[in-house]
C-alpha cells in the first residue's frame, strides 16, 4: 500500500546501487517513501538505479561510508560493503574499513537523528559452522586471520557495534543475517556461485566446482530477502535481532550446477578444482525467529528463481 504524504518517510540506503540495495529502493519508492541512495560505486552499478533518476522521490549521492555523511532522514538501511569473495578480497583492508568505520559513521548519524537503523549482516558470521542448521544464538567458527576474514570479522565487528549502541545509547537497531541471495542485477563477474554457474553455462564453458561439490548452500531469491528486510524494520522498537533471512532449503553445489545446466540447456561439463581456504562446507539458516517474529518465510523456490535470473543474464552473453 502506498503511503500518503503525512506517513511518507525519507530513507537512507547505503550501498543502494548494489544488487540488493537497488531492489530495496524499488520497494521503498513503490510504497511512497523518499530515498537517498548512497554508493561509492566500487561494486554498485549505475545501471541498477538508472531507471529511478526520473523519480522525484529518489536522490543519488556518490559517497564512501568510511567518511562521515550529513543528511536528514527518518530511517537508515546500511547495506554498504562488497559481498562477493572476489570483490572483498581485492582490497581486504578497505573491506574491513567499510564494515567497521562505515558502521560507526552510520550509527553516529542514527544517534544524531534519533532514528532506527538496519544492518545488513551475513551468514558468514557463522564461519565454517559446527552447528547445522545455523541458529542466531550460535557464535560461529571463524578464522580471524584468513583470506575471508576481512568480510567475516568485519561484519562480526559491525554487529558488535550495533548492539553496543543499542545497549549503551538506546539506539533502535535491526540486524539481519543474510544467507546466499541471488536474482537479477547480480554482477555477472562477481565471483558468486550462482552468477558464475549461469555465465559459464550460457557460454557452454566448463562449470567450475571447488572440492567435490558436496558442500551445501541455501539460496534465497532477492524478492523474498527484501520482504524480510522490510518486515524486520517494522518490528517493535525493543526487538533488535539478529534474524536469519534466507531460504532453509539446502542444496549441494553440484546439485546447483546440474540444475543450471538443465535450465540453460547448456553443453557445459563439470570442472573440479581444489577447495579455497576457509570455504564453509555447510550453510543453512534456521528461520524459526523470522517465522515467529516477522511472519516471514521465502516463497520463491530455487528452480523458479534461477529461471528468472538466467533470463536476466542472457543479455550479458547475447
Amino acid at each position: 500500500m502506498a503511503r500518503n504524504y503525512q506517513s511518507r518517510k525519507r530513507i537512507l540506503v547505503t550501498g543502494g546501487a548494489g544488487f540488493l540495495g537497488s531492489h530495496l529502493i524499488d520497494r521503498l519508492l513503490e510504497r511512497g517513501d523518499e530515498v537517498v541512495c548512497v554508493d561509492n560505486l566500487f561494486t554498485g552499478a549505475k545501471r541498477n538505479i538508472e531507471h529511478l533518476h526520473s523519480n522525484p522521490r529518489f536522490e543519488f549521492m556518490r559517497h564512501d561510508v568510511c567518511f562521515p555523511l550529513y543528511v536528514e532522514v527518518d530511517e537508515i538501511y546500511n547495506l554498504a560493503c562488497p559481498a562477493s569473495p572476489i570483490h572483498y578480497q581485492h582490497d581486504p583492508v578497505q573491506t574491513t574499513k567499510t564494515s567497521v568505520i562505515g558502521a560507526i559513521n552510520m550509527l553516529g548519524l542514527a544517534k544524531r537523528l534519533k532514528c532506527k537503523i538496519f544492518q545488513a549482516s551475513t551468514s558468514e558470521v557463522y564461519g565454517d559452522p559446527h552447528v547445522h542448521p545455523q541458529t542466531e544464538d550460535y557464535w560461529g567458527n571463524v578464522n580471524p586471520i584468513g583470506i575471508r576474514s576481512c568480510y567475516d570479522e568485519g561484519k562480526r565487528c559491525a554487529e558488535t557495534l550495533f548492539f553496543d549502541y543499542h545497549r549503551q545509547m538506546g539506539l533502535e537497531v535491526k540486524v539481519a543475517r543474510i544467507f546466499n541471495t541471488y536474482g537479477p542485477r547480480m554482477h555477472p563477474a562477481d565471483g558468486r556461485v550462482v552468477s558464475n554457474f549461469i555465465m559459464q553455462a550460457l557460454k557452454d564453458e566448463p562449470i567450475t566446482l571447488y572440492g567435490d561439490g558436496s558442500q551445501t548452500r541455501s539460496f534465497c531469491y532477492r524478492d523474498d530477502l527484501v520482504e524480510g528486510f522490510l518486515r524486520l524494520m517494522d518490528t517493535a522498537p525493543d526487538f533488535a535481532g539478529p534474524v536469519n533471512i534466507g531460504n532453509p532449503n539446502e542444496f549441494t553445489i553440484r546439485e546447483l550446477a546440474e540444475l543450471v545446466i538443465e535450465l540453460t540447456g547448456s553443453r557445459s561439463t563439470l570442472d573440479y578444482r581444489p577447495l579455497p581456504q576457509d570455504d564453509p562446507m555447510q550453510r543453512q539458516p534456521n528461520i524459526t525467529v523470522a517465522r515467529d517474529t516477522l511472519g516471514w518465510e521465502p516463497k520463491v523456490q530455487l528452480r523458479e528463481g534461477l529461471e528468472r535470473t538466467i533470463d536476466y543474464f542472457r543479455d550479458f552473453v547475447n
